[in-house]
């Protein structure tokens, strides 16, 4: 994938997920671009089924995300759920 169409999908995360203006620091903003991240990194390792450096780079943003949204769900459940269903993390 073009580095441009990285820059392309990161900015599209951040104003779908914002939720002021200027926002780019919450943690719905955080959770979606882990999530485009993610979502990259496990097709390049489908791909790639031997790359370990870039596995545990996956398991480090995976983790960081269930952090986040460890704290939505016991800080803001409205804002969790909302993420969640928007994304489709949950089943």
């Amino acid at each position: 994938m073009p580095p441009f169409a990285l820059k392309e999908k990161r900015t599209k995360a951040v104003e779908t997920y914002r939720t002021h203006e200027k926002d780019t620091g919450s943690p719905e903003v955080q959770i979606a671009l882990l999530t485009e991240r993610v979502n990259h990194l496990t097709a390049h390792l489908k791909t790639h089924p031997k790359d370990f450096t870039s596995r545990r780079g996956l398991l480090v943003m995976v983790g960081r995300r269930a952090s986040l949204l460890k704290y939505l769900a016991t800080n803001a459940h409205p804002r969790y759920q909302s993420i969640i269903q928007r994304l489709g993390l949950r089943k």
